[in-house]
């Protein structure tokens, strides 16, 4: 009868001491992994502020390979002649206050002439956007009046003489981006903005140089892949790019695009890790790994501030006054990329957002809310102002309404008092309330993203801001 239990015995010996060699096995990698990134932490460090400091210039390139995938022709003005739907995907957040006209534009094959026909019946902005995503030219009704313009629109090398009756805009870049917007009045107005938009007009300077063949920007065989998909939005396809692709792809497009001389401190960063314009990339196994986390732990970091905006402001959080302008502000650079790419400066518009109630708690579909502006407290602007619901995706709220916005241009009821209450949730309130009834899906998070065009100082300065959205269930 002992044999048997002896037996026993020693196999669960035998069990139990190979539990614990595999325990110290799993101890020791532990151990060796903690030391890897222990001594890998300044170049994880250096990774996340490299990604940060690219991203800009990595999601325009993959928007402008976008847009020509999808049959969209560089150097000519594309006129949207609608607002987008909810099936809409090209950029997050877009706007249903204003039509787009817009181009991706080569300097090598500059100078262009851009021309504003007069125009004193909308407002209209059309800034310029370096490949860095920076604001270098705004032209439009607070610039430039009404009486329109010509402008002559040369490259960061260009050495010439400005034609009589022509202002210059001299972009640092090869790559150019115009955004332009004319402020639209609902469907009904598209007649007349379609007149106003074919008052735009973009055309080379010299024709026969336009004409020449150019070489491409970024190529691909430097840059990473070079089949852009037009079903997928360019923040999903740079996520998908592995991070030697991604870098590659910097390095390359940092040829055409230079950096300003303030990045100076920068390039020195991204030379340690072996990323320098116009040079391959020669990584090792740990130089993936330590960057690859950096990346990670940038998306990780970006995304949670966004969700936890600070300076908040009755649940609202106002883009900071460097927008469009940035400087050396890599962090904020990156993160306006991700959520708002485009976006105006401060004096053209304003962009508070929200994406908690007046308790704190994440808006939701779930919930009914209310926008309450007093007698007098409406957004102060200069032209108008507008409301739009996003869903937790950035992108449009489908509903049975197709209504994505409400502003100063839409027939709002107002209550006796000249206070405005617009009527936030999934479900349709009653009849009386429909006019301000702003859509929302049912069970779904979503934000809010007003939008004040030509705000006044008010809104500029913090004197005035956006009241809080009121739980009402």
């Amino acid at each position: 009868m002992s044999s048997p239990i002896r037996t026993t015995s020693s196999t669960a010996g035998r069990r139990l001491h190979s539990a614990w060699r595999a325990l110290l096995a799993l101890l020791a990698v532990a151990v060796l992994a903690a030391a890897a990134l222990a001594s890998q932490a300044d170049r994880i460090r250096a990774g996340a502020e490299a990604y940060l400091y690219g991203y800009p210039l990595l999601i325009m390139d993959l928007t402008r390979r976008q847009a020509a995938a999808s049959g969209i022709p560089e150097n000519q003005l594309r006129r949207v002649r609608q607002f987008p739907d909810a099936r809409f995907k090209g950029v997050v957040r877009p706007n249903v206050d204003t039509l787009y006209t817009t181009a991706f534009i080569d300097m090598a094959q500059g100078p262009w002439v851009f021309e504003m026909a007069p125009n004193d019946q909308r407002y209209e902005v059309m800034p310029f956007m370096d490949a860095w995503t920076n604001v270098f030219a705004a032209p439009g009704t607070r610039l430039s009046g009404t009486g329109g313009g010509r402008f002559l629109l040369v490259g960061p090398g260009w050495q010439g003489e400005l034609p009589a009756g022509m202002q210059l805009l001299r972009s640092p870049t090869r790559s150019v981006w115009l955004i332009g917007r004319t402020q639209t009045n609902g469907a009904a107005d598209y007649p007349l903005v379609h007149r106003l938009q074919d008052g735009l007009r973009l055309r080379p300077l010299n024709p026969s140089t336009a004409a020449a063949p150019m070489t491409p920007m970024a190529p691909a065989a430097a840059a990473g892949p070079a089949r852009a998909e037009p079903s997928r939005p360019p923040v999903q396809q740079l996520q998908a790019l592995s991070t030697e692709a991604c870098f590659s792809r910097l390095a390359a497009l940092m040829v055409d695009n230079p950096p300003s001389a303030a990045d100076g401190p920068m390039l020195t960063r991204l030379s340690h890790l072996g990323i320098a314009p116009g040079q391959p990339l020669r990584w090792g196994l740990l130089d993936r790994w330590g960057l690859g986390l950096g990346r990670w732990a940038a998306d990780f970091q970006v995304a949670r501030e966004l969700k936890q905006p600070r300076r908040l402001v009755r649940g609202w959080s106002t883009p900071p006054a460097n927008l469009g302008q940035y400087g050396t502000d890599y962090a904020t650079r990156a993160a306006v990329a991700m959520v708002g790419l485009g976006a105006n400066l401060p004096a053209d518009a304003s962009y508070p957002n929200a994406q908690v109630d007046d308790q704190g708690a994440a808006l939701n579909g779930s919930h009914r809310y209310r926008l309450h502006f007093p007698a007098g407290g409406l957004p102060p602007v200069k032209a108008f102002w507008s409301v739009t619901a996003y869903g937790a995706d950035d992108h449009l709220i489908d509903n049975p309404l197709q209504r994505h916005a409400l502003g100063d241009r839409d027939p709002l009821v107002f209550n006796a008092d000249g206070s405005l209450d617009l009527w936030l949730q999934a479900d349709a309130p009653p009849a009386e309330r429909q006019a301000n009834w702003l859509p929302v899906q049912a069970g779904a998070a979503f934000l809010l993203n007003a939008r004040l065009y030509w705000p006044q100082e008010a809104a500029l300065n913090g004197a005035w801001a956006m009241p809080a959205v009121e739980r009402l269930d």
